[in-house]
């Protein structure tokens, strides 16, 4: 690429030098080759960081957003369960007891 550019250069210096050209041409085409070479850069840039964080397993911000929002949509329509029962460390262990003396009694 950076051979291309001199190269272009030299043959756009000779013509300017020959009187076929005239500098602001010269610029012109400098500018132009500048902004090609800069879009074909950010692109190549952009490719790159895509498949890096694709690779990674990250998703886009649009798409978490459009997850978060369907979740959310989920969780209004989602039929609303009653709480669980907890219970207490000394009802588990009057449970506990009561399950193991049933236990017993079925074994005699």
């Amino acid at each position: 690429m950076a051979n291309d550019l001199f190269s272009s250069l030299r043959t756009y210096l000779n013509k300017v030098s020959e009187g076929e050209r005239t500098p602001a041409e010269l610029a012109n085409a400098l500018n132009t080759w500048v902004k090609q070479s800069g879009d074909v850069l950010k692109s190549k840039i952009d490719e790159e960081v895509h498949n890096t964080v694709s690779r990674m397993g990250f998703i886009k911000r649009e798409e978490f957003e459009e997850l978060r929002a369907e979740l959310d949509a989920l969780k209004k329509t989602a039929p609303k369960k009653a709480p669980a029962k907890k219970l207490s460390p000394s009802s588990k262990a009057t449970a506990a007891k009561k399950k193991s003396s049933s236990q017993k009694k079925g074994n005699r």
